[in-house]
């Protein structure tokens, strides 16, 4: 079967194929709900004759979806499109589109370049250990299952799925035929099979290790590892003959980095690395990326297969111990010069942010030792132990390099580190802030320590300025983390397309206003930093805040991991002389909900990262959102029963709204473009709505009639405004000016609420017509809800703790309290919120983040 572009297959259009194999057939193919394109790979009806083994099939394809990191690539669904005719029917694994080479490919032109094939072995490692922590194995890794992409990134594909292949007779290059459950079959390709699948075993996270093993050998000297004439002597090569050695095929191989390649390869899985994770630690020490200061690998030199003058081997061992030095190989994992870390604060705390003074010893930072009220506090390194000295209620910006800080007075929590207040300069050894400039968010000094460039937001959008009034970057989305290079040309920074959500890309810009994006992509990212030399940017980011590393990226993109971490870890400050200062932080966010006819609260946080959205009329269903990384980049919209009942996934995205009947909720999806969908709570398809020029949406809800929504975003170039879309189908028409967002429609239809420039509260006719404030309000409040009839706003003030929950009533501005929540504990509790509630009040769930983190001071990483 090849099927023509034009194609469709349920909601896929076929575009082009992509290639074809035991598997089934791959194609290039549009998904026309959302708009994204996705490899599609037709499976062979054969495989789905059996009810058990198709049955085991999706089990195992519905646990590689939970999958998410950043060298595997996605699998979004697997789906079965109805044909006319029970035959014409076809089952599908819907998947990431990844834009690259196979290694198989590079490989054809020969070797990789030492350190090259060094990198992608460890970033194979990392995604296998990711997947095998899941419970998941490969059993069936090669060259042709890895995609090099176009930033140098390693994705494996094909994850989990081999055992459902078919065998080429006589074809070394074959996956084999099998079930995983049956003693005595075969699982795999011959020639990157483990001893024990040679020998019809099960496989497990061991037998992918030496799959990479075979794999990394090939990169190295562009030979198979384990080759004969037919698939049986290429078997018998496997359970009975060593590899040959690395150097006979003329290329020089470190001795560290041969035992490794050898370890990976033990007939006896005992004998082998227990864990890729293991396995990744020791390529990245001998690639250098963990050694604090030492020499990384050097580029392999070719060598002619004849005698070489002992004194050439001698210096080459000598060149070779120098560079690696990772002592006697003991059959285990190696031992490796890493960096050191030493712990400077102990309370249970969030530190926002750190930096190091001009003296080396003094270390400033800010945190909040209980709610979300920052203080800066100084303490030094030399003093182990030492209370830190409370400086100003306030939070830190940046320390000049004579010796001047710049702070924020009036603080105002935003989220993540982030602070809204009036900016000051203040002398680090003492005496009162002068305050310069309101409305600032983030402030760097330059390196001459004379002037501040500062990030604000300017009619909804934010600005990255220098010096202050100079718009050098402006995003509709917001901007954070400026540093400036040591020598002051460029100022590096954080840019995120959707406010106060830190997933994003790390950017440059320099003093013309030339912006340049060095990488991006990244669950989320927090801390920034130049490395001392001031060729690359140090930045932390990860897939889900408990794996957070640190990246390094040159100007001209090369990334590298310049800090592995044990749980998240945030870089803030990187001095001359090679120190670093970091901090190691746990987040989690609790979701309490108070059920219809239940006394207490009850946490119904689903992962680690639950934000409530809307609960329906009577309080019993509650939409949500869950942004840990385990379930993708994009996030995933829930449902869930207050009564307790599991969770639902209905698909990707941020949730938005419920429709009155509960029989839609309405998300917004951040894919390149962005969508919003609507997602059917029962039976049916997902719907998308028309885009438009829209580049972002910030929020999403329901008209009355349910056969509109209000979507505010904005369009390239231009601040946030609302939208009025009707469901049918049309573009977005605007109906609030730009610097209005968070709208919120009263149940009667006839006005809009939208959050104004500068924070007030102002109503706006539906139909059109000069708005109103909303008497009563501050900058500081943030809407709930209507209530049911229309006549009050539920209101909280955004960064209060505890959050205290008010009704105000429109026509007269008169405020009133309905009830005060939060935990008892308040240790680390940095925002409250969102909120949803019932019709009648009497249900509700909120959001309350934790954030505790440790400051330490680094050395010998590089």
């Amino acid at each position: 079967m090849t099927l023509a572009a034009g194609t469709k297959l349920g909601p896929y259009e076929v575009v082009a194929p992509l290639g074809a194999g035991g598997m089934g057939e791959v194609y290039r193919a549009t998904d026309s709900r959302v708009g994204r394109a996705v490899a599609l790979k037709v499976l062979p009806e054969e495989f789905f004759e059996d009810e058990e083994r198709c049955a085991r099939f999706e089990r195992e394809a519905r646990t590689l979806a939970s999958l998410s990191h950043p060298g595997i690539a996605v699998l979004y669904s697997f789906e079965k499109t109805p044909g006319s005719t029970p035959s014409s029917s076809r089952h599908l694994l819907v998947m990431e589109l990844v834009e690259g080479e196979t290694l198989r490919q590079r490989l054809s032109g020969g070797p990789l370049p030492l350190r090259k094939a060094v990198d992608l072995c460890a970033q194979i490692a990392r995604a296998l250990a990711a997947a095998h922590d899941s419970g998941v194995v490969h059993r069936d890794f090669k060259p042709e299952n890895v995609v090099l992409t176009r930033d140098g990134r390693a994705k494996i594909l094909d994850f989990g799925l081999a055992s459902h292949r078919a065998v080429a007779s006589g074809d070394t290059n074959s996956p084999t035929l099998g079930r995983p459950t049956e003693p005595g079959t075969l699982l795999g390709t011959v020639g990157y099979m483990a001893p024990e699948q040679v020998r019809g075993q099960p496989a497990d996270a061991r037998s992918d290790i030496f799959a990479v093993g075979c794999v990394l050998y090939e990169m190295l000297t562009g030979s198979r590892a384990f080759r004969g004439g037919s698939a049986v002597e290429t078997m018998n090569a496997i359970l009975k003959e060593e590899p040959p050695e690395t150097d006979l095929s003329g290329v020089k191989v470190p001795p560290e980095l041969a035992r490794l390649v050898q370890h990976c390869l033990e007939k006896d899985p005992a004998e082998r690395f227990q864990s890729a994770r293991d396995l990744a630690f020791d390529l990245e020490a001998l690639a250098g990326s963990s050694a604090g200061g030492r020499p990384g690998l050097r580029a392999p030199a070719r060598v002619a297969r004849r005698w070489v003058p002992a004194a050439a081997v001698a210096i080459g061992v000598v060149a070779v111990a120098g560079s690696f030095s990772l002592g006697q190989w003991r059959g285990r994992r190696s031992t490796a010069a890493v960096a050191s870390f030493a712990q400077l604060t102990f309370r249970q705390e969030p530190i926002f942010k750190a930096r190091l003074a001009p003296d080396g010893k003094t270390v400033v930072y800010s945190a909040a030792p209980s709610g979300n009220t920052p203080t800066i506090f100084s303490l030094r390194t030399d003093y182990p132990g030492a209370s830190p000295r409370a400086l100003l209620a306030g939070h830190l910006l940046s320390i000049s390099s004579k010796g001047e800080m710049a702070v924020l007075t009036h603080a105002r929590y935003k989220g993540h580190s982030l602070f809204e207040g009036t900016l000051a300069r203040m002398p680090l050894e003492g005496g009162a802030p002068r305050e310069i400039l309101d409305g600032v968010r983030e402030a760097e000094w330059s390196p001459d320590g004379a002037e501040l460039a500062v990030i604000r937001d300017v009619g909804g959008k934010d600005r990255l300025e220098f010096p202050a009034g100079k718009v050098l970057a402006e995003t509709g989305g917001y901007f954070s983390e400026p540093r400036f290079s040591p020598r002051g040309d460029r100022i590096a920074f954080f840019e995120h397309p959707f406010k106060f959500d830190d997933r994003g890309e790390v950017a440059v810009v320099d003093l013309a206003g030339k912006k340049t994006v060095l990488s991006g992509g990244y669950w989320g990212e927090e801390g920034l930093a130049w490395s001392q030399a001031g060729e690359e940017v140090m930045f932390s980011a990860g897939n889900a805040y408990n794996n957070f590393r640190v990246y390094a990226v040159s100007l001209s993109g090369k990334l590298r991991v310049a800090l592995e971490s044990a749980g998240g870890l945030t870089i803030h400050d990187v001095r001359g002389d090679g120190r670093w200062l970091a901090t190691r932080d746990d987040f989690f966010r609790e979701m309490p909900v108070l059920a219809q006819g239940q006394a207490g609260e009850r946490d119904l946080s689903w992962l680690d990262l639950s934000d409530p959205a809307a609960l329906t009329a009577d309080g019993r269903t509650l939409l949500f959102t869950e942004e840990s990384g385990s379930v993708g980049v994009n996030y995933a919209v829930c449902l869930r029963q207050t009564d307790g009942s599991p969770a639902v996934r209905l698909g990707e995205g941020g949730a938005n709204a419920l429709s009155r009947d509960g029989k839609w909720a309405l998300a917004s999806v951040p894919t390149n473009p962005p969508q919003l969908l609507l997602y059917p709570t029962g039976a049916g398809e997902p719907r998308r709505l028309e885009r438009g020029g829209l580049v972002s949406y910030e929020s999403a809800q329901f008209l009355p009639d349910t056969k509109r929504v209000l979507a505010c975003g904005h369009e390239e170039g231009k601040g946030v405004r609302c939208y009025i879309q009707d469901i049918a189908g049309g573009k977005p028409r605007p109906v609030t000016p730009e610097g209005t967002s968070r709208g919120f429609v009263s149940p009667d239809g006839r006005l809009i609420l939208v959050k104004a420039s500068g924070g007030a509260l102002v109503l706006y006719p539906e139909g059109g017509g000069e708005p109103r404030p909303v008497e009563g309000t501050t900058p500081e409040d943030s809407v709930i809800r209507w209530t049911a009839d229309g006549r009050f706003l539920l209101l909280w003030r955004a960064g209060e703790v505890p959050a205290r929950v008010e009704r105000l009533e429109v026509a007269t501005g008169r405020r009133e309290p309905v009830r005060t929540v939060g935990p008892a504990d308040l240790t680390g509790v940095l925002n409250i919120g969102p909120f949803a509630f019932s019709d009648d009040g009497k249900s509700y769930a909120y959001a309350c983040r934790r954030t505790v983190s440790h400051l330490f001071l680094v050395e010998g990483a590089r």
